[in-house]
């Protein structure tokens, strides 16, 4: 019987991705926010459609630079 690729052992495998309860609830707020902001230049400021989805999208991915920015400091210890 041939293996073509290698076999890990449970302790050499990466830990688990499992998810806390804090950063989903952080996911949820950020979530709620996103849409808040594309409801209120939609409704509010009556700006259009195309527009207030470019605007929360901008919002949602300077809100992914800074998650990615904080954990990468947090990640080399400083």
């Amino acid at each position: 019987m041939a293996v073509d690729h290698d076999v890990l052992r449970e302790e050499d495998r990466a830990p688990g991705g499992e998810v806390s309860t804090a950063a989903l609830i952080g996911y949820a707020i950020a979530a709620v926010g996103i849409l808040g902001w594309f409801l209120f230049g939609l409704l509010v400021q009556r700006q259009g459609f195309v527009d207030s989805v470019g605007e929360a999208a901008g919002a949602a991915f300077g809100l992914l630079l800074a998650v990615s920015v904080v954990e990468m400091i947090r990640h080399n210890g400083r």
